[in-house]
C-alpha cells in the first residue's frame, strides 16, 4: 500500500500513515498477502476494536480507540458528502465546500448542512453548520461570537400617498443613529458616555481571558464595530398581522453587530487553547481544533454564553438609546443570533450545533436574514428542518473577497445606484457595496423548506463604519 491510498481510506496525512505503513510490511514479511493486508486496513479505520487483536495492527488500533495525540480517525473523503446536505450549490464555491467536507470527517463529527449564502471562511466555511458530539470548536463559531441581529418595529406608519415619514424626519434619524453608536475597529465610548446594562454585572472571573476583556467591554458596549456592521433605518412591510402589529408599512431600525473586541479576543485565546491540544493534526483540520466538553471545553462554552449576553446587550444598548432620543416606544422587536453553539437534540441524541454565519431556524423561531444596503432584508419564523439541523442562511453571503472588492468597484457609480434606489448612505467601506453580496431574493428562493417569510425590510438610511466612505 501507499500513502496515498491510506489518505482515500481516511487516515490523515501525519505519524499514523507512516506507523501503518510499516505495520504492512512487517504483516507482508510474516505471510500475510497483499489483499488481506489491505483487508486489514479497511477494517482498522472502519472499527478499530476489531483489529485490537492483530500482532501487527493492534497497537495501532489501541491509539486510534484511545486516542492517541498524534492520530486522528478521521472518515474517509468519498464518505463525507452523504455526511451533510447543501442548500443553493450553484451559488456556492468550491472552497466553502471543501470546508464542509473537511470539518464533517472530524472524529466528533455527527453531521452536518450548508447554506445558500455560504462562502469560505476559517475552519469552518461562513454559512456552515456542524454538530459535533461531545466537544466544541472555538473557529467553528467563529471570530465574532453570537453576531446578531436586531430590529425595533417604530410607531411611524407609512401610509400609501402620505408623506413619507422617513424623508420629513430624515435629518432627526440620522442624528439619533450617529450619536447613538459608534462603528470602526476599537470604536469605544469614554467617561460618561460609557453605557450600563445588567451583563457588566455578571461573572467576569469564570475564564482567565474574560476576566481580562471585562474593561474592554465596558468600554466597547453598544457599539457597532467594522466591517458589515450596520444600523439601517428603513421600511418594514406587513402583509398580515404578526405579533401584535398590524399589517401595514412602518418604519423600523435594523442593527447588526455581535461581541466586538471581548468577542474576538476570547476566540482567539480559546482557538489557541485547542490548537495546543491538537499539535499534530493535520495542516487542513487545523482551524478545526477542538476542545472536550468534559475538559477545557466546559470553560470555553461559558465564555461563549456570556460573549451571547454581551452581543445582546450591545444591541438593546443601540436600540435603547435611539428610541430614547426619537421619543418612541417599539411596536415589536425581534432579535436573532448566529456564530454560536448550542446543546441540542437530534436524531434521538444531544449534539453540539454550531451555527457559524447561519441562522436558528427551528419551526416557530423567529430570525432576520439581511441582504445588503441596497437590498430587502426579511423577518422568517423557522420551519423546524431537521436536515438542515433547524437553520437557515444569515445574510446574502459575499461572493469576493474584501481585497477583490476593493480593486473592483468605486464610490462614483455605487453612490449613483444608491441614490436611484433611495437609499441615503452615511458612511461604509467600498468592500460593502451591494455588489460584493449574492442576490438575497435567490438565497431566500434556495431555502423556501427552511424558513417562512413574515415580513420585508428595505433599507433607506445606512450608517457602517466609514472606511472609505464619508456622506458629503
Amino acid at each position: 500500500m501507499k500513502a496515498r491510498e491510506l489518505n482515500k481510506i481516511g487516515f490523515p496525512t501525519g505519524p499514523i500513515v507512516a506507523e501503518i505503513l510499516k505495520a504492512c510490511g512487517a504483516a507482508q514479511r510474516a505471510g500475510m498477502t497483499a489483499a488481506d493486508v489491505r483487508d486489514a486496513v479497511h477494517k482498522l479505520h472502519a472499527d478499530p476494536a476489531s483489529m485490537i487483536d492483530s500482532p501487527h495492527f493492534g497497537r495501532i488500533a489501541d491509539e486510534l480507540i484511545n486516542g492517541s495525540p498524534n492520530n486522528y480517525h478521521f472518515r474517509a473523503e468519498n464518505e463525507a458528502s452523504s455526511l451533510y446536505r447543501i442548500w443553493g450549490a450553484e451559488q456556492i464555491d468550491d472552497g466553502a465546500i471543501r470546508q464542509m467536507e473537511n470539518a464533517v470527517r472530524l472524529p466528533i463529527s455527527v453531521g452536518g448542512a450548508l447554506m445558500p449564502d455560504a462562502h469560505l471562511g476559517y475552519g469552518l466555511p461562513i454559512g456552515g453548520v456542524l454538530a459535533t458530539e461531545g466537544a466544541v470548536i472555538p473557529y467553528a463559531v467563529g471570530v465574532d461570537i453570537a453576531c446578531r441581529m436586531m430590529l425595533s418595529v417604530l410607531p411611524m406608519p407609512i401610509a400609501a400617498g402620505g408623506v413619507d415619514p422617513i424623508d420629513k424626519n430624515e435629518n432627526e434619524l440620522i442624528r439619533a443613529v450617529e450619536k447613538n453608536t459608534r462603528f470602526g475597529a476599537g470604536a469605544k465610548f469614554r467617561g460618561r458616555d460609557r453605557r450600563d446594562a445588567p451583563v457588566l454585572d455578571m461573572d467576569w472571573t469564570i475564564s482567565p481571558i474574560i476576566r481580562k476583556v471585562r474593561l474592554k467591554a465596558e468600554e466597547q458596549l453598544g457599539t457597532s464595530g467594522g466591517g458589515n456592521h450596520f444600523v439601517d433605518i428603513g421600511e418594514i412591510e406587513f402583509t398580515e398581522a404578526f405579533r401584535g402589529v398590524e399589517a401595514g408599512r412602518y418604519v423600523a431600525i435594523l442593527t447588526h453587530s455581535g461581541s466586538r473586541g471581548p468577542g474576538a479576543m476570547t476566540c482567539e485565546y480559546y482557538s489557541k487553547m485547542a490548537m495546543s491540544q491538537h499539535p499534530n493534526i493535520p495542516r487542513e483540520f487545523r482551524h478545526l481544533s477542538w476542545l472536550p466538553l468534559d475538559g477545557d471545553g466546559a470553560e470555553y462554552w461559558a465564555a461563549m454564553q456570556l460573549m451571547g449576553e454581551f452581543a445582546s446587550a450591545n444591541h438593546h444598548c443601540i436600540h435603547k438609546t435611539i428610541l430614547r432620543d426619537l421619543k418612541l416606544k417599539p411596536l415589536l422587536q425581534i432579535e436573532n443570533h448566529h456564530n454560536f453553539a448550542w446543546k441540542e437534540t437530534h436524531g434521538g441524541r444531544e449534539v453540539v450545533v454550531h451555527r457559524k454565519g447561519a441562522t436558528p431556524a427551528g419551526a416557530g423561531a423567529l430570525g432576520i436574514i439581511p441582504g445588503s444596503m441596497a437590498s430587502p432584508a426579511y423577518v422568517v419564523e423557522g420551519k423546524g428542518n431537521h436536515a438542515s439541523y433547524d437553520s437557515a442562511a444569515h445574510g446574502a453571503g459575499r461572493v469576493m473577497s474584501r481585497k477583490q472588492a476593493k480593486q473592483t468597484f468605486t464610490w462614483s457609480p455605487v453612490r449613483s445606484d444608491l441614490r436611484k434606489q433611495r437609499v441615503k448612505l452615511i458612511s461604509a467601506g467600498i468592500d460593502e457595496v451591494p455588489g460584493v453580496y449574492k442576490n438575497i431574493d435567490h438565497v431566500m428562493a434556495a431555502q423556501s423548506d427552511l424558513v417562512e417569510t413574515r415580513a420585508r425590510f428595505v433599507p433607506r438610511i445606512v450608517k457602517m463604519a466609514d472606511d472609505g466612505f464619508v456622506e458629503d
